[in-house]
C-alpha cells in the first residue's frame, strides 16, 4: 500500500493525503476516485497531455515512461524532468510514499467554457 500527497499548483487549493491506496493503479484513477479533478480529454488513452502531473518524490514507484509519453509530455504546458502523464504511471507492487503536484487546471476549464486564453 501507497501514501500519496497530492499538491496543487491552483492557488487556494490545499495538499491532499491519500492513505492506503493499493498499487496496479493509474496516478489519473487514483486521483478521480478521490475526488480530485485531473483532465483527461482523450479518455486515457494516451492521446493528449491534459492529464499532465510532477512526480514531486517515488519516481521508483512508478511504471517506466514509454517514447509514446514522452512525446505527449513534450506538448504539455510546462514539462519538466518529472513530469509524467496521470493515465500512464500506474504504482508498482509495494509499498512507499508519493508526493504528486497537480498543475493548475483552469486552463482546460476555461477552454471547455469557451473562454481562450
Amino acid at each position: 500500500m501507497y501514501q500519496i500527497k497530492v499538491k496543487f499548483e491552483q492557488v487556494g487549493r490545499s495538499p491532499v493525503v491519500l492513505h492506503q491506496v493499493a498499487a496496479s493503479q493509474s496516478l489519473l484513477d487514483i486521483c478521480l476516485d478521490n475526488g480530485i479533478e485531473l483532465q483527461h480529454k482523450c479518455g486515457a488513452s494516451c492521446a493528449c497531455s491534459t492529464c499532465h502531473l510532477y512526480v514531486v518524490t517515488g519516481m521508483a514507484f512508478l511504471s517506466g515512461i514509454t517514447s509514446r509519453e514522452e512525446d505527449f509530455i513534450e506538448r504539455a504546458e510546462n514539462p519538466r524532468p518529472e513530469s509524467r502523464l496521470g493515465c500512464q504511471c500506474t504504482l508498482l507492487p509495494g509499498t512507499g510514499e508519493l508526493e504528486i503536484m497537480v498543475p493548475d487546471q483552469q486552463q482546460f476549464v476555461q477552454e471547455e467554457e469557451g473562454i481562450l486564453l
